[in-house]
């Protein structure tokens, strides 16, 4: 099956006079595009007019497009999809406001609420279109161009989902002026893992940037947030393997630790801080095991804490747990366990098998190297 992937970057997406959301639309033949909206209530709440501009827009559109009915507001951040109240909500949404395979569902909001409200879209009516509108760096950097949506359950992240690429993805880069210092830094991790297992070239320029973009520099982020996001749907379009098929998945480099981290913290680490622990598991076993040099290593460890991402946290204690995340991740991909790993920057290879004794070690030396007092407790 054929399918196309559009992706766009713009600002001020609802500005009457920007053409870049409803021409993602496409045509239409007879009457109105009818649009249902979800919204992040903290995007909503960052931007009280937003509804209104939505409204506004609606009505510079010579009747294009039609809004059917009231927003519908959410909660965001990761306990959304924790239980299936929000998911409830939005396929109720769906039914009542007669969204059909014709409509559109639009999704503004961090990951979590596009990954909620991309599982309503993908199995209402056996799947209804979905405009994502990514709000955050880590969105807009990754998971917003992705072909995956999904909530957690029974303890484990992402267990029930769909494979379903969306209508379109477009980042408003204006959204993110209004994010917090901790979801403003969080993106530049998924920005950093796409650079080590695609690009030598792009951490070279993640590397230069990290005063500005830790100075909140919107240009600086820009081109870093759509350098990351295309070579994400460079993956996923060019790949080979976009649903995810077999047993390898690069662009999961750090996530078998980051992943089980996040629920054993009960979400207390956003996805963006377990990845940055996540991957400085991985590059500090490659180091113990001789699969990547040490100086090399040593630069991606400075890079993630110039860029002010804490490398290890006090879960990391508790490693018996923590290495249940293997096993998850296998069952999450199937087959033989299948990690994604490098040996040089923009190198990533898989590896099969885990030395559990040279990674405890390398867990106990990333805590020691910011909290000498945690390695000792370490077990």
């Amino acid at each position: 099956m054929r399918w196309v992937h559009r992706f766009r970057v713009t600002r001020k997406i609802f500005n009457p006079s920007n053409p870049v959301f409803i021409d993602a639309l496409g045509p239409i033949e007879n009457g109105s595009h009818r649009l249902l909206f979800v919204i992040d209530r903290g995007v909503s709440d960052a931007w009280p007019d937003l509804t209104n501009d939505i409204r506004r827009y609606e009505t510079s559109s010579d009747d294009r497009m039609m809004l059917a009915g009231e927003p519908l507001i959410i909660p965001g951040g990761e306990h959304c999809k924790n239980n299936t109240e929000s998911l409830d909500a939005i396929v109720q949404g769906i039914n009542e406001r007669r969204i059909c395979r014709q409509s559109f569902v639009v999704a503004i909001g961090g990951g979590a609420v596009l990954d909620v409200a991309g599982f309503a879209a993908a199995t209402v009516h056996r799947g209804v279109r979905l405009i994502r509108i990514p709000t955050t760096t880590l969105a807009q950097a990754d998971s917003g161009v992705g072909v995956k949506n999904g909530i957690n359950a029974l303890g484990k992240k992402n267990l029930l989902g769909t494979f379903s690429p969306p209508w379109a993805v477009i980042n408003d880069e204006h959204f993110l002026e209004t994010l917090t210092d901790r979801d403003w830094r969080s993106g530049f991790c998924e920005c950093v893992k796409v650079a080590l297992v695609k690009d030598a070239a792009f951490l070279d320029r993640i590397e230069a940037n990290i005063p500005l973009l830790n100075q909140r520099n919107l240009e600086a982020a820009s081109s870093i947030i759509r350098r990351s996001a295309e070579l994400h749907l460079e993956h996923i379009v060019s790949g080979g393997d976009p649903f995810e098929l077999t047993a390898a998945r690069p662009l999961d480099f750090g996530h078998w630790a980051a992943h089980k981290l996040e629920q054993m913290t009960n979400f207390r680490l956003t996805h963006g801080e377990a990845v940055a622990i996540g991957m400085a598991i991985d590059i500090t076993y490659s180091m113990q095991t001789g699969l990547l040099p040490e100086t090399i290593g040593e630069r991606i460890l400075n890079i993630l804490e110039k860029l002010g991402f804490q490398l290890h946290d006090e879960a990391l204690r508790a490693t018996d747990h923590l290495f249940e995340g293997l096993e998850e991740f296998r069952e999450h991909l199937g087959g033989r366990l299948t990690i994604p790993m490098i040996r040089d920057i923009g190198e990533q290879i898989d590896i099969h098998e885990i030395d559990f004794t040279a990674l405890k070690q390398a867990i106990s030396q990333l805590v020691s190297r910011q909290d000498p007092a945690l390695s000792s407790r370490t077990r």
